[in-house]
């Protein structure tokens, strides 16, 4: 693959066969952000040593980042009532019930998170094979399926995000914008591994982070000594 002449420059900063500390790895991030008109997201890969295949090895729920995503959010909420009138006043920019569900069998899909009271999930399970693949179906291990919505909507306008295993077995997050800075950013990336630590199945055996790599949206990879995340066992 050809780069160009800004991700070769920056690439240079970064020695590929290092495994950098998460201070100076995201030192390195900030530095290496190429792009002049965009705040670049500052992104997280954790590879961890489970078999997302078997259910007892699934590693996924949800945190709230400090410092937030640096990204304003969308959100839908499927309610009723009361819980319909608490989410429109935390600030949710789509609520609905079977009037929701017309309009995304429609095609409508114009928001980035999905929240759902319980009692809606009967409506909201003709939606699976829609909002699944795309990571937007309410869970309760997520948070998003919960009798309080209007907290679920504050605290996904505040920055929570949902972290899951993909089929290869590593986690994708973004935890802020490069202009936050390698603090903030730092304490952001130390809340999503502890949740993630938190989150360790009891089924997994040996190594349970293999691997950590950080990046901006068009800057190169920063690999992560994951024995310095106090996980290496």
């Amino acid at each position: 693959m050809k780069f160009g002449k800004k991700y070769t420059d920056v690439a240079k900063l970064v020695d590929r066969a290092t495994l950098y500390d998460p201070k100076d790895a995201l030192e390195l991030v900030v530095k290496t952000k190429t792009s002049t008109k965009m705040d670049e997201t500052v992104e997280c890969h954790v590879r961890l040593g489970v078999d997302s295949r078997h259910a007892d090895q699934q590693v996924r729920g949800a945190v709230v980042l400090p410092n937030g995503t640096g990204r304003s959010v969308r959100v839908a909420v499927f309610a009723k009532g009361d819980e319909e009138k608490a989410a429109k006043e935390a600030g949710a920019e789509i609520v609905g019930a079977e009037d929701l569900v017309a309009q995304i069998q429609g095609g409508f899909m114009d928001f980035d998170v999905c929240i759902a009271a319980p009692n809606m999930m009967g409506l909201v399970g003709r939606l699976g094979k829609v909002l699944g693949p795309r990571g937007l179906m309410p869970s309760p291990k997520a948070g998003t399926v919960t009798p309080d919505v209007a907290r679920a909507v504050t605290e996904a306008k505040a920055g929570k995000i949902e972290y899951r295993l993909d089929k290869t077995n590593i986690i994708h997050c973004p935890i802020g914008k490069v202009s936050f800075g390698s603090e903030k950013l730092q304490e952001n990336f130390d809340t999503l591994l502890e949740a993630i630590i938190k989150a360790k199945p009891s089924a997994a055996k040996g190594t349970y982070i293999r691997s950590c790599v950080l990046a901006c949206t068009f800057g190169p990879g920063v690999k992560i000594n994951a024995a310095r995340l106090g996980t290496a066992a």
